[in-house]
């Protein structure tokens, strides 16, 4: 399956329209637009295509919930469908709450760790600085955005990216942000380290990821 190329503001509009409790929920595919007032989600709260709000909706059955659920994580975290299923398997076989594992896994990615230490503005923008090899994991170039971090892994950025105006200006945000607590932002050195493995209090994903394991179990 081919990754999703078409306007990704649709993406959040779509999840907004089909939360049962009207909440905004943003998978902040375009970065810092989605904090600010330009944010489809703050303008525009129907779902794509729809023309009018407050149009009657059918209602969703246990399966359309669990389906909504899944795809909002998928799209949240940029992976395909296919590695999505792999990530899941990987869980299912580990001892303990499924969920949080999964959940724990895709946290693990390399991507979503740049983007959580603030060196890029989403994790499409993680993902292309990734396989253009502008990051070292250990004093190694790793250029696969799925690699899997591990506690104790210390991620750079090479000398000639640190001149890239792109990074000066992701460099100003990330010494004014705080990673989540499972990560640490070193500025003077200009390296960022993986300090244990995620818990679920520590990833703010909006997603119920008990949807999503009752789903993979039918």
């Amino acid at each position: 399956m081919s990754r999703y190329t078409g306007p990704v503001c649709r993406l959040c509009r779509r999840e907004t329209a089909g939360s049962k409790t009207g909440e905004k929920i943003k998978l902040f595919l375009k970065g810092d637009r989605c904090l600010s007032k330009k944010c489809a989600v703050e303008r525009r709260g129907t779902a794509p295509g729809q023309k009018t709000a407050g149009k009657s909706r059918t209602k969703v059955s246990e399966y359309g919930r669990q389906l909504r659920e899944k795809q909002k994580m998928r799209r949240y975290y940029g992976v395909h469908e296919t590695q999505f299923e792999n990530y899941f398997r990987e869980a299912a076989r580990v001892p303990g709450q499924t969920g949080r594992t999964f959940l724990a896994l895709l946290e693990r990615r390399l991507d979503n760790v740049i983007y959580r230490l603030n060196l890029a503005g989403s994790r499409a923008q993680a993902r292309q600085l990734v396989t253009h090899r502008h990051f070292r994991v250990n004093g190694r170039i790793v250029n696969v955005p799925s690699f899997m971090c591990k506690p104790g892994d210390v991620i750079t950025i090479g000398e000639r990216s640190l001149k890239s105006p792109v990074f000066a200006a992701n460099l100003e945000v990330a010494a004014g942000r705080r990673p989540p607590d499972w990560l640490e932002w070193n500025d003077q050195e200009k390296t960022g380290k993986v300090l244990q493995l995620p818990s679920r209090e520590q990833i703010d994903a909006p997603v119920d990821e008990q949807l999503i394991v009752e789903f993979y179990s039918r």
